[in-house]
C-alpha cells in the first residue's frame, strides 16, 4: 500500500531494520552516506535499490532536510552503484517513488537502479 509522505519517518520500516542490521540483504554498496543492496522482487535482470542512511521519508523530506555533504553523498552513491555494476553502457533507469500517487511503499527514501535489459518507455498516466 502506498505511503503518505507527510508522516514522520517510521524508524520501523524495512529500510531502517536494514540498516541496523535486523534484517538481512545482500549489499552491493556502503559508505557513509549510503548503503546500496539488491532488491528481493527484483523487477529487472538488475534491481539495486539504494537509500541514505539518514532518516527520510522521502525525496522531498530528504532534499528539505539533509545536509548539502548528504545529499552529494547519497547522489555520488547512486552513480558509483551503476558505474561499479557496468551498466552506464547500455544504460539503466532510475526511479524514485514518493507518496500515495507515485506508489511509494516503503517509507524511507530508496532510489531503484533498473537495468539488464530494455527496461522500455516511461509509464503513461492515465
Amino acid at each position: 500500500m502506498p505511503i503518505d509522505p507527510t508522516l514522520p519517518y517510521d524508524e520501523n520500516n524495512i529500510f531502517a531494520k536494514i540498516l541496523r542490521g535486523e534484517i538481512p540483504s545482500h549489499k552491493v554498496y556502503e559508505d557513509e552516506w549510503s548503503y546500496a543492496f539488491e532488491d528481493i522482487n527484483p523487477q529487472a535482470p538488475v534491481h539495486t535499490l539504494v537509500i541514505p542512511k539518514g532518516p527520510y521519508v522521502s525525496w522531498d523530506d530528504f532534499s528539505a532536510k539533509a545536509s548539502a555533504e548528504e545529499i552529494a553523498g547519497f547522489v555520488r552513491a547512486v552513480g558509483h552503484v551503476a558505474r561499479r555494476m557496468g551498466l552506464v553502457e547500455p544504460g539503466y533507469r532510475l526511479l524514485a517513488n514518493i507518496g500515495r500517487h507515485g506508489g511509494q511503499e516503503v517509507p524511507h527514501l530508496h532510489v531503484h537502479i533498473l537495468a539488464g535489459q530494455f527496461i522500455g518507455p516511461m509509464v503513461m498516466a492515465r
